[in-house]
């Protein structure tokens, strides 16, 4: 039996709206199905504006140029994350400094934050880690005193909440991720959530090439022109169908995916007990979306062995990041703040089980053979 690490899920009317994109005569994008996503996002979310785009990373980037970020500038972030998260900034000549994570989400550490501050600082970025928010009263709160932006790195995030916000709702500005491995999808695909006012008119032109071409089709002016700088942000109306289908769906996936965490986080419960792995940590004040279920090691060695022993019975496990400030890019355009020593430990010991819609009739075969692996250690 070979069981994927994902498998892409359909609801079942992404292709019947891909056929209405095209009977509508727009495949190009910000078309009725792009606009019916940018609602269904504000609704929901509760964001100021919401802005389709072709990738999580593209959001990202539209971001750090929101910010105005100038080359020496710096900002603020965890190095365990995608390279996207550091690599949008640096495009703008930033500096990301990297600072620790928690032990206990594997986020970045808000008591770490204030003393990575200096003159040059300019934002925060945080990257609310497997869909669990990240301390973001204190995040803001810091970000208040020192005048700072904050970004939120929701790629993972979409449906989470802290203390009942949704999270890509709290900081002046956020990312998705609509990539075939999250939890609602559209094979690629993204989102900038701008939650500043100051900032959604220019979000708009940045998307749009650097024209005010938005302003043209509301009829605000009578042609439109090149006004900033931007680039084509944009994905196709196919992609939005896509996606479509997949928002309507979405209190049923998230309702299934936690379905498998649950039945994940019960099983390990008597081998954390033994002292094998650690199971995830979830604080009470969050509501995570069960974006993955991962497990915690006791070491590298284990690790691979553990994930050698999955593949061999036809199970694809996977570990995750490498972390960025140990990366050849890491070290010629960041720098850290401080030892990053639950970073260095959690990327030598983390690993993540398959985690898709479809998987509940194969989890338990799952969980049989990775417990015949630990019990044997």
């Amino acid at each position: 039996m070979s069981i994927p690490f994902n498998r892409p899920y359909l609801v079942g009317r992404e292709l019947d709206n891909i056929a209405q994109a095209h009977t509508n005569g727009q495949l190009s994008g910000d078309g009725v199905f792009t606009r019916h996503c940018h609602t269904w996002l504000e609704q929901r979310i509760g964001t100021r504006k919401a802005l389709l785009t072709h990738s999580c990373t593209a959001a990202l980037e539209m971001a750090a140029i929101l910010l105005d970020l100038q080359p020496g500038d710096e900002v603020i972030m965890p190095s365990f994350t995608f390279v996207s998260t550091a690599n949008a900034f640096v495009l703008r000549g930033a500096v990301p400094v990297f600072v620790d994570i928690r032990p206990d989400t594997l986020n970045i550490d808000e008591t770490l934050i204030e003393s990575a501050i200096t003159a040059h600082t300019r934002a925060i970025c945080v990257v609310h880690y497997a869909g669990v928010a990240c301390e973001m009263d204190t995040i803001m709160a810091i970000a208040a005193r020192h005048g700072l932006k904050v970004v939120e790195d929701a790629a993972q995030a979409i449906f989470s909440s802290y203390k009942g916000r949704a999270l890509g709702s709290i900081g002046d500005l956020a990312a998705l991720s609509f990539h075939e491995t999250k939890n609602v999808i559209a094979g690629e695909g993204g989102a900038l959530l701008v939650n500043d006012p100051a900032m959604t008119e220019r979000a708009e032109v940045i998307r749009e090439k650097g024209t005010n071409r938005s302003k043209f089709f509301r009829g605000h002016v009578d042609k439109y022109t090149w006004v900033d700088i931007g680039s084509s942000y944009l994905p196709s109306e196919l992609i939005a169908a896509f996606l479509a289908a997949q928002l309507e769906d979405a209190d049923t996936i998230t309702a299934r995916r936690l379905a498998i965490w649950d039945h994940y986080h019960a099983w390990a419960a008597p081998l954390e007990a033994r002292g094998l792995l650690r199971r995830p940590i979830i604080p009470p004040d969050c509501r995570h979306n069960a974006h993955m279920y991962h497990l915690l090691l006791n070491d590298l060695s284990t690790r691979t062995r553990f994930i050698e022993s999955m593949k061999a019975e036809g199970i694809g496990v996977v570990f995750h990041y490498i972390p960025l400030h140990s990366s050849p890019a890491g070290r010629r355009y960041a720098r850290t703040h401080g030892a990053l020593q639950h970073t260095d430990a959690v990327s030598d010991r983390l690993v993540r089980l398959p985690m898709w819609v479809g998987l509940e009739p194969h989890q338990d075969h799952v969980m049989r053979i990775a417990s015949d692996f630990l019990s044997g250690l």
